[in-house]
Parts: C-alpha cells; sequence; structure tokens
C-alpha cells in the first residue's frame, strides 16, 4: 500500500510541476503582449514628436533638431483660432456629456423595468453608429429646427454623441458597486443627496474622471461630425 502511495505521488510531481510552469508561463505571456501592444501604440507617436523638432519637411530624414514648425504654428492666427475652438469645444462638452451620461447611468442602474432596458439598448446605439450617419442626422436636425450652424451646435452634436461613452463607463462602475454601502450611509443619519454627494461619487470618481478624459480625446479629435455642424462662420 506505501508503495502504491509512493508511486502516485511520485507520478503526480511531474504533473504538478508542468501545471506550476504553466500557471507562471502565462503571466510572463501576459506581460510580453502588453508591452508589446503599448510599444505598437506609442512608438508612432514618438517618432511624430520627435520629426515634428525636424529642420526638414520630412518624416523619413531628420535633419537637425529645429523649432521651425512650431514658431510657424504658434504666429499662425488661424491655427491658434482652431486649437482655441477645439479646447472650448472638447471642454464644455466633456462637462455637459459628464454631467448627462452619469444621471442617465444612475436612472439605468436604479431603474429595474422593461422601459430602462430598452432605453439602455438605445444608449448604446452612437457607439456602434458610423459617424457619418450621426453627422447627417446632427444636420438635418438643426436645419430642420431653424438652428444657424455655429460653434454651439457642435457643442451640442458632441455632447449628444458623448453621453453614451460617459453612461456606459459610469454604470459599470455602479453595477460593481454595493446598494449596502448607500444604505448604511442612509442608516447613519445622511440624506439621500448627502448620500450622494459624500459616499457615491466618490467611489465612482475614478469612472468619471476616465469618461471625461476618454470623451476630451474623442471630441478634440472628432472631424466627421465637427465638419457637418460647423457652418461657414466659425
Amino acid at each position: 500500500m506505501a508503495t502504491t502511495t509512493a508511486g502516485t505521488a511520485a507520478a503526480s510531481a511531474p504533473a504538478r510541476r508542468r501545471r506550476r510552469r504553466s500557471v507562471e508561463g502565462k503571466p510572463r505571456l501576459a506581460v510580453a503582449f502588453t508591452v508589446l501592444f503599448f510599444a505598437l501604440l506609442y512608438i508612432p507617436i514618438i517618432v511624430v514628436v520627435i520629426f515634428s523638432f525636424n529642420s526638414r519637411k520630412s518624416l523619413s530624414s531628420f535633419g537637425s533638431f529645429s523649432l521651425r514648425w512650431y514658431d510657424q504654428f504658434f504666429h499662425d492666427e488661424q491655427l491658434l483660432s482652431s486649437l482655441r475652438a477645439s479646447i472650448l469645444i472638447s471642454t464644455v462638452a466633456m462637462i455637459g456629456s459628464l454631467i448627462l451620461g452619469t444621471m442617465l447611468a444612475f436612472a439605468l442602474e436604479k431603474i429595474r423595468s422593461r422601459r430602462a432596458r430598452v432605453v439602455g439598448t438605445v444608449t448604446l446605439v452612437p457607439l456602434v453608429t458610423p459617424e457619418i450617419v450621426t453627422g447627417v442626422a446632427a444636420l438635418l436636425f438643426f436645419t430642420g429646427l431653424g438652428i444657424k450652424l455655429s460653434l454651439t451646435t457642435v457643442i451640442l452634436a458632441e455632447i449628444t454623441f458623448s453621453i453614451s461613452y460617459v453612461a456606459v463607463i459610469v454604470r459599470g462602475r455602479l453595477a460593481a458597486m454595493s446598494d449596502e454601502v448607500e444604505e448604511a450611509a442612509r442608516d447613519l443619519g445622511c440624506t439621500p443627496l448627502q448620500a450622494l454627494r459624500l459616499v457615491t461619487l466618490p467611489m465612482i470618481l475614478p469612472a468619471l474622471i476616465a469618461s471625461g478624459l476618454l470623451v476630451f480625446a474623442l471630441v478634440f479629435d472628432d472631424f466627421v461630425l465637427a465638419f457637418f455642424v460647423t457652418g461657414v462662420d466659425p
């Protein structure tokens, strides 16, 4: 009996070692893929940044270090005006979509009904709709109401487009939270508004920051939607 037990233990030892090597190898493989992913993502950006100091007008050969292009940029009023407009639109769209998207996320998470599920599904539509379709729809909407195209219409269109991103991210954080935390705050004497301000909002703050930065980057980089609703004045 002892011989059988020893033999079984000896036979299972290599299997345990193989499983251990397999478990230990997976994180290394994941780290390797992560490093490769970020390298492919950021190396082209780093190359563009380096060549922005190129004295030549080329992305293939580097002449010498120069601030020529930055000097031209900061002395071009049209480019500076475009930059200011982009920052203004991105900032206002980020704030507006954060407020509306967070309110929508709270509503979808707290209200458990068929109507809420339908609204939640509709919320995902802008995420999968081609941007040119959204741009044409926004153009037809504003012109149908007789609203003159301007920076205001761009901001409104970008807010409408960005609400879905905020709602999805914040709703995911709310779904991961336990209702007992807010209930405990209520039991300790907090009003609903105090529980929201002192407990819930600090817990979802990372999701708010992440969605805000994402919306700012998306709106700042957006061209198609802005092209349809900008008009001729800006």
